[in-house]
């Protein structure tokens, strides 16, 4: 479970994981996953307050490990229950993933990719980062 002082379960198996970076917008608190290279792999929607902000943290921590694919890449693809990795192309023809909690809200989305191959490597990413730690709140 992802702790604020960064203490978080994947941190005391000795395993060096990703962060959580919680940031405060004009709009309100939103979150960063990003892998142990730094590189972000995830970005939230914006919640009203930081307690909102990390029970969405909590959300993904909690159903992206186990969450299926749903290729809407593929035509006559199956519909999967949530929670789920929806993976579509977006208007530019790049691939795209959003990652929906069990109640079907977006609790986290990422980059455009070029290669379907390459967004499939950073959904593995979240699913092996998702434990990760929160590791600092900026205002």
């Amino acid at each position: 479970m992802p702790t604020k002082n960064g203490q978080g379960a994947a941190r005391n198996r000795g395993i060096i994981m990703g962060k959580y970076e919680v940031k405060q917008t004009e709009k309100g608190f939103r979150f960063n996953l990003k892998a142990a290279n730094g590189q972000v792999i995830g970005v939230s929607q914006i919640y009203a307050s930081e307690k909102s902000c990390l029970k969405g943290i909590e959300s993904v921590t909690r159903v992206a490990p186990d969450a299926v694919i749903e290729d809407q890449t593929v035509e006559g693809y199956t519909v999967e229950k949530n929670p789920k990795f929806e993976i579509y192309v977006d208007k530019g023809g790049q691939f795209r993933y959003r990652l929906k909690a069990k109640n079907g809200e977006i609790i986290l989305s990422g980059e455009a990719y070029k290669a379907k191959a390459g967004l499939l490597n950073g959904v593995a990413s979240i699913k092996k980062n998702a434990e990760s730690p929160v590791a600092k709140v900026e205002a």
